[in-house]
């Protein structure tokens, strides 16, 4: 029994010495995390991304954490009787929804991860993309079809962002942006991550989705590629590999590249630790996208 114990704790001493180098390497460094899907609904899973984003802080990261929250505001229009309706994987917002986008990303989803984070002893702030008048956004018009209040990035102000980060807060921030005439838009939360951490140059964007990763092969779980380039994501997106719902989410690890970003992460936000297992070790358990 003795041994036992002796051996657990020996193994929790190599981890946290293999996880040394990296702390090391990326202290200080700017971490934005788009925090959605299974992650966000998920209690258990909650817990452990709080956890993570926790030790991150504490290590010396400074993350920023944009959040989604579509099935809260499907429960919220359900409630009022409102229709959900989508336009290539986009919400149709009319005046009557914006209301209700706004009030739930905004007040519900962004106030409870603000004191779940809290709990955990960082200092935190729960913003939305109006204040400070970060995300600066026009009308979104897919294909020229008017879908409503659903906004497109014009410009991000990271004054307030910055202002916090030197003051030793973890921003929680929701993606809702604001027209030159004060109107409320509806962002992609994905959209705004990629614009926010390439107005930030941050050194790592980090996508938490209900995918392993990017996979050679679609039918096994098992083969992630631990490291990919952005010319061969391409190249599995023309031959058919990466498919249907995947795309946007490479597009968008795609566009972060673009933007700046270093490293851009995509993981499996379904798995207790997920941001420990892939920054703090050497295997990792998602995908490292790089140009």
């Amino acid at each position: 029994m003795k041994n036992t114990h002796m051996k657990e704790s020996i193994d929790k001493a190599k981890i946290l010495v293999e996880a040394l180098p990296y702390i090391n390497e990326f202290k200080g460094i700017t971490v934005v995390i788009k925090y959605g899907g299974s992650a966000l609904m998920n209690e258990d899973i909650k817990n452990t991304v709080m956890q993570d984003i926790a030790l991150m802080k504490t290590v010396g990261f400074n993350p920023v954490l944009v959040h989604g929250g579509g099935p809260e505001i499907n429960e919220a229009l359900k409630k009022r009787d409102i229709k959900s309706e989508f336009v290539g994987g986009l919400r149709v917002t009319d005046e009557r929804t914006m209301e209700v986008v706004e009030m739930v990303l905004a007040g519900k989803v962004n106030k409870k991860i603000t004191k779940e984070l809290s709990l955990q002893g960082v200092k935190t702030a729960g913003i939305s993309g109006t204040d400070g008048n970060m995300l600066n956004v026009r009308k979104f018009t897919p294909g020229g079809k008017d879908i409503g209040f659903v906004g497109e990035i014009v410009k991000v102000d990271t004054t307030l962002i910055e202002i916090m980060i030197a003051n030793g807060f973890v921003p929680v921030i929701s993606p809702v942006g604001m027209d030159e005439n004060g109107n409320s838009y509806n962002v992609n939360g994905d959209y705004a991550a990629v614009a926010i951490a390439g107005a930030l140059k941050a050194e790592k964007l980090v996508f938490l989705t209900d995918v392993e990763g990017i996979l050679k092969d679609v039918n096994d779980g098992s083969s992630v590629y631990s490291r990919i380039k952005v010319s061969k994501i391409k190249d599995m997106i023309y031959d058919g590999t990466i498919s249907g719902g995947m795309i946007p989410k490479v597009e968008c690890c795609i566009e972060g590249v673009k933007a700046g970003v270093q490293h851009v992460h995509i993981l499996d936000g379904r798995v207790e630790h997920c941001l420990i297992l892939e920054i703090f070790t050497k295997e990792g358990i998602g995908t490292l996208i790089q140009n």
